[in-house]
């Protein structure tokens, strides 16, 4: 099998970049795109001047302007976004059809028969960037590499404005040096069990074998046993489909108290149903769950299998997710997670014929 050839792409700060290109007057200042601190707003992204006073996405507005008094905050202008997003996917376009967005600033592209360049990826890469700066006057980053995981972690390796190439055959030098919270999948509470089992590394990962990983993580342990040799086998998907619909909210005042947050499920579920009846036949609803942010930023999500969607059972939810943090709530969210049906429908299709 011909040896794959992807490119992830990301661009630089965003939403922050379309402002700062839009307005230049902006450019060089301490600047975020995110809603206002006094109706409890949130960080969407930053420009790198104000990163270095460590603020964050997802950091409250207030505490953002905290850390930096001079922090010039602006509304988001979606409309601007998606529409510079699309003058991006177009350029991808021009080199090959198989592309996965993964948001409005980043997406996977495989180029493993891509034509130009001789098939070159890196030469693809850098194309793409120049065109991306000389068009769009916006800057990205890109990662090169023999599949999607470790394309990723390529594209952030040299962020801003930054391009790195893993060649095939420096991916097992690579991928030893890396610190297991940069598998694709390994959150905090895996790196943490990692690290109590003395696993800081993938070298020291390397060490374990399939078994021992599955019987610690179960299923996701042949998965950590794959990506510690830079095995992943996953496919650019050029056809997303939603997994989740979803509404959630972020209260001006905390919720105090569980009374407080179960009063506002209604309102949330009435969205949730008129957001359900916009899909198509091809999803059919499956696990509902609900999310809790509490007022110190930490947060937790519960699904349950076999549940129903109705009042009383996202109320059972909710108070079992409450309960794991027992303090005043800034956000509430509900959700039910799909099944796609239309794989199935057209693998019927197929063998009818």
């Amino acid at each position: 099998m011909n040896q794959r050839k992807i490119i992830h792409v990301d661009c630089d700060c965003f939403y922050a970049a379309i402002e700062m290109r839009d307005d230049p007057s902006l450019a060089g200042k301490p600047l975020a795109v995110g809603g206002a601190a006094d109706r409890r707003g949130v960080i969407a992204t930053c420009n790198y001047e104000a990163r270095a006073y460590g603020v964050r996405s997802a950091m409250a507005s207030g505490h953002a302007l905290k850390l930096c008094p001079g922090l010039l905050i602006v509304k988001p202008r979606m409309d601007a976004y998606k529409a510079v997003s699309r003058e991006i996917q177009a350029i991808f376009r021009d080199y090959t059809e198989l592309i996965e967005p993964l948001s409005l600033d980043e997406a996977y592209l495989d180029v493993s028969d891509s034509p130009h360049f001789a098939g070159s990826a890196t030469r693809i890469a850098q194309d793409i960037r120049r065109r991306v700066s000389q068009e769009l006057h916006i800057t990205v980053s890109a990662g090169v590499a023999p599949n999607k995981f470790l394309a990723k972690i390529a594209s952030d390796w040299k962020k801003p404005n930054g391009l790195f190439v893993i060649t095939p055959d420096r991916v097992e030098a690579f991928v030893a040096a890396l610190p297991v919270s940069k598998l694709h999948g390994v959150g905090k509470v895996t790196t943490d069990k990692l690290e109590r089992l003395g696993i800081r590394t993938c070298a020291e990962l390397c060490e374990w074998s399939k078994l021992g990983l599955v019987k610690e993580f179960g299923s996701f342990g042949e998965r950590l046993w794959g990506l510690a040799r830079g095995i992943d086998e996953r496919v650019v998907q050029t056809d997303s489909r939603r997994q989740t619909v979803s509404v959630e909210t972020t209260y001006d005042q905390d919720l105090a108290d569980l009374p407080a947050c179960l009063a506002q499920l209604p309102q949330l579920l009435d969205e949730l149903a008129r957001r359900m009846a916009r899909l198509d036949a091809s999803y059919r609803p499956d696990k509902p769950f609900v999310k809790v942010k509490f007022h110190d930023f930490t947060q937790t999500t519960l699904e349950q299998a076999g549940a129903g969607r109705d009042l009383d059972s996202y109320k059972r939810l909710l108070s079992a997710a409450f309960a794991r943090g027992n303090k005043p709530v800034r956000l509430l969210g509900v959700g039910v997670r799909l099944h796609d049906l239309r794989g199935r429908h057209e693998q019927l299709e197929l063998f009818a014929r």
